[in-house]
């Protein structure tokens, strides 16, 4: 993640997408402000990209793309409850990443069979380059 413009706009897909069950939990807000943490985000701005709109920016980097498709699909999986609306938006959303529909479901099917969600990332990444074979 290279610009402040980048880090934001990542974190407004996330809290976009942490929404789209009609209710923001209170571990998929503790864990988007995890991220901002890690992305270097300071907490008055990033209490304030909750009042602001979702622009969509292109990741390039398919790297990047995974990791933000993980993220995302941590936030599905981290308040215990997994809403259609969430797993119809996930699958989009990958789509609209440019990221292998089959791959992104091998990582789903994964992630629901781990008992915290959590899928090691050399695995991760390997169900992504096997779709390049």
């Amino acid at each position: 993640m290279n610009t402040e413009t980048e880090k934001r706009s990542l974190l407004l897909e996330m809290i976009a997408f942490s929404t789209v069950d009609g209710q923001l939990h209170q571990r998929e807000y503790d864990f988007l402000w995890l991220v901002a943490q890690e992305l270097s985000i300071e907490w008055a701005v990033f209490r304030d990209l909750f009042h602001q709109e979702h622009s969509i920016q292109i990741i390039k980097s398919e790297f990047q793309r995974i990791q933000q498709f993980y993220r995302l699909a941590l936030i599905m999986y981290c308040d215990g409850i997994l809403h259609e609306k969430e797993a119809k938006a996930i699958q989009q959303i990958a789509i609209e990443m440019g990221l292998n529909p089959n791959a992104t479901r091998r990582v789903l099917d994964l992630m629901k069979q781990a008992p915290n969600a959590i899928v090691d990332p050399r695995v991760l990444l390997k169900v992504f380059q096997e779709q390049h074979n």
